[in-house]
């Protein structure tokens, strides 16, 4: 079986951009429920609608794959869920180890999306003596005692941090010592990596105060013109009453 530690993406050797790379992940989404209906082709159109993108940027992204489409047709689904599938490396056996295993972790080994998309939780692990052996989503949870050993008998080289913001940068230094390479980082700290291993951060409450900031812009935005009044000393007038003529409704103040 192929693990994470002998096989790597060929996307960084075929000069495709990170830009790129990320929209990757959006196309194979939407093209996985085309495939699930079983659509045999999609437009750019089409696809570049699905995956909240524009069409002219789907179409340049997919000519760094090689695929171009045909002219009246589009693109072919199911060829193209293996093309990004195999750029994403993920027709091949990922090994993972989640390590933090309260609230989050536990969510994300109960994510029953890892296996489908290439991804094999290999091992939980904590740092809670009292949660040794205990089950979790069908694998018992291991000390972080063993992590090295994890790391090595299962050729890891994606790890989880899923702990508190205290102890992330141990963790990620200690799974960085025993050979991880990519690591994605839920605990709400910035972690210091070594040249060569790659960090992807998720930071919930951060994307929450993105949204709290655009709510209060929204809501800046309707109150407007009473604060503006409310300043000037004016209140807001509501539009002239309207009484009717020989010619219908006009005005009930007529310009001079």
């Amino acid at each position: 079986m192929a693990t994470g530690r002998t096989h790597r993406p060929a996307t960084r050797s075929r000069g495709i951009p990170e830009a790129t790379v990320a929209r990757l992940p959006l196309y194979l989404r939407a093209l996985t429920a085309l495939s699930e209906r079983s659509v045999p082709t999609v437009s750019s159109e089409e696809l570049a609608t699905a995956a909240g993108v524009n069409s002219a940027k789907l179409r340049k992204d997919f000519s760094y794959l090689g695929s171009y489409g045909t002219r009246g047709v589009g693109y072919d689904v199911e060829y193209l869920v293996y093309q990004i599938s195999r750029e994403l490396g993920l027709t091949q056996d990922w090994p993972v180890v989640i390590v933090g295993i309260g609230n989050l972790g536990a969510a994300l080994a109960n994510y029953g999306g890892f296996a489908s998309r290439g991804f094999r939780v290999a091992a939980l692990i904590d740092a809670d003596p009292a949660m040794a052996g205990k089950p979790v989503a069908g694998l018992p949870v291991r000390h972080t005692d063993e992590l090295e050993s994890i790391i090595s008998d299962n050729g890891v080289s994606i790890g989880v941090i899923a702990t508190p913001a205290g102890a992330a940068q141990q963790v990620c230094d200690r799974l960085v010592a025993a050979g991880v390479t990519s690591i994605l980082n839920f605990a709400p700290t910035v972690l210091s990596v070594p040249e060569g291993v790659d960090v992807r951060k998720v930071d919930l409450s951060i994307e929450l105060q993105i949204l709290a900031f655009h709510e209060q812009r929204k809501a800046g935005e309707e109150n407007a013109p009473a604060a503006v009044a409310a300043r000037s000393g004016a209140a807001v007038r509501p539009a002239p009453e309207s009484r009717k003529g020989p010619d219908g409704d006009v005005p009930a103040v007529m310009p001079a």
